[in-house]
């Protein structure tokens, strides 16, 4: 298997990575965005997709902030509509 290196290719797989945490972890993400602890009770989950997003794309890539641009689009911005004193 060859590595990715379009950097658009690179977005999808990272935002495809994050929302499958965001889905298999649905109570976890909302209490985590409730408590502004999202971070800590994903650290686990964010970590290995991290390693799996790497693990997938050429080193050049995996460098950049694309994962983590990822994290906040992803469970940051789409839980807006969860109540929490962070906003």
């Amino acid at each position: 298997m060859s590595l990715i290196d379009n950097p658009d290719q690179a977005k999808r797989l990272a935002r495809a990575i994050i929302s499958d945490i965001a889905i298999y972890n649905r109570e976890k993400v909302e209490r985590g965005i409730k408590e502004d602890s999202i971070f800590e009770l994903l650290a686990e989950e964010i970590e290995e997709g991290r390693q799996h997003f790497q693990s997938r794309v050429a080193p050049e890539l995996s460098s950049e902030a694309i994962y983590d641009m990822a994290l906040v689009d992803v469970l940051i911005k789409r839980a807006g509509k969860i109540e929490s004193s962070i906003w």
